[in-house]
């Protein structure tokens, strides 16, 4: 079956051999959304001579989207460059004369081979659902600088190591560097489920995902920065609410800001890595994100902190961090030169040496079984000569 828009009836009754006698014929856009709505499984839609133009791109632009599996193919009476451009970057598949019937059946043909084909890459490259819904994890640090995404990459990388299906979703949505940092080239990216917003599915988001050769899935951010903001909150819950039941493990990496994306995803996080590095600015901004996240009613049960280049001689230490947050460290990464190296290839540490002091604490932070996410315990004895640390006395935030 395949559904014709045409406005004209003579022009439609004309292009009725061509397309089969289960043909259905729709003449208005209200007819063709009922139509589209109402045949989920549909792979084919044609558009008459005496269809609008823009109507027809519009359709293809959000169905290649929402359904890439279903085909649009445009038939005018004169096409020019202009034309054949337009339907081009709006996802047409073909472009075919009024007067051939013979051309419109075998692009009919074509289309439906390549819906086949889209079908099947699908569904060996769609993650199984889970029986349980799987667990969001969200690193945010709300200083720039400490090496955040370095982390969320080789948290999620370490995670999908173990054989389970995992989404790295890039939320810093105007600068995002996690597709450099796993040197990607995404033909899809976050600013391409705008128009899923309100109707999210499994097959709409897999067709926006990137797959990275280890196994682990994307969600890159935009390329443009200018899109960034055409993402709501809505966008971002919807888009959580469908991967936690595609995937075992979402990876959430964030800006450093309480941006609305953001809250929408701390909302929906089950584990909180926040990142911090030994100086005091970073340190400032820690507490402060303890306390906003108290305001958000978040329990500091969720969250686990972080401290990067923990070995740093720079006249502070993790237990003044501690001290100064009455919280305890989950998790201290040292400093290395083989971060930056493997940044630059490309490639997480975690994958490209596993057995790097780095890459044993980010596998030690994350457990690969349920509580995701481990707690380190205090070293005994630590908080006993610790110094007084006066930088940071406005309130505490206990655990």
């Amino acid at each position: 079956m395949a559904i014709l828009f045409e406005s004209s009836q003579f022009s439609g009754e004309s292009l009725r051999p061509a397309l089969g006698d289960d043909v259905v014929v729709v003449t208005t856009a209200a007819e063709l959304r009922c139509a589209v709505d109402a045949s989920p499984e549909e792979t084919l839609a044609v558009f008459g001579p005496d269809a609008e133009l823009e109507t027809a791109l519009d359709f293809a632009s959000a169905q290649r989207v929402l359904r890439p599996a279903l085909g649009v193919i445009l038939v005018r009476r004169r096409i020019d460059s202009t034309v054949l451009a337009q339907a081009m970057r709006a996802g047409v598949r073909e472009v075919i004369r009024a007067s051939s019937n013979g051309a419109l059946a075998e692009a009919c043909e074509r289309s439906q081979a390549v819906t086949m084909q889209v079908t099947a890459r699908a569904q060996q490259s769609r993650p199984a659902a889970t029986t349980e819904p799987g667990k969001v994890i969200t690193v945010f640090s709300a200083k720039g600088g400490c090496g955040k995404t370095t982390i969320a990459t080789n948290v999620a990388a370490a995670i999908a190591a173990g054989k389970r299906r995992v989404c790295l979703v890039d939320l810093d949505l105007p600068f995002g560097d996690v597709a450099i940092m796993l040197q990607l080239f995404p033909e899809r990216t976050l600013a391409d489920g705008i128009t899923m917003s309100g109707h999210m599915d499994e097959l709409g988001v897999g067709s926006i995902v990137t797959s990275h050769s280890s196994g682990l899935d994307v969600l890159v951010a935009p390329l443009d920065p200018a899109e960034a903001e055409r993402i709501s909150p809505a966008l971002v819950t919807d888009l959580l609410t469908q991967l936690k039941r595609m995937y075992e493990v979402i990876v959430v990496d964030t800006p450093p800001a309480f941006t609305e994306p953001v809250l929408a995803a701390l909302d929906m996080t089950d584990v909180h890595l926040l990142v911090a590095t030994l100086d005091v600015p970073a340190v400032k901004n820690l507490k402060l994100t303890l306390e906003m996240l108290q305001m958000l009613n978040h329990s500091a049960d969720k969250q686990r902190i972080i401290v990067n280049r923990s070995d740093a001689k720079v006249g502070l230490t993790v237990a003044d961090v501690e001290e100064a947050l009455h919280r305890t460290i989950a998790c201290e990464i040292p400093s290395s030169r083989d971060v930056p190296t493997a940044i630059n290839k490309g490639v997480p540490l975690v994958l490209e040496q596993p057995n790097h002091a780095v890459s044993v604490a980010l596998r030690n932070l994350t457990l690969l079984d349920t509580t995701i996410v481990p707690q380190k315990p205090a070293a005994a004895g630590r908080h006993s000569t610790v110094k007084r640390v006066p930088f940071l006395r406005r309130g505490s935030v206990t655990a």
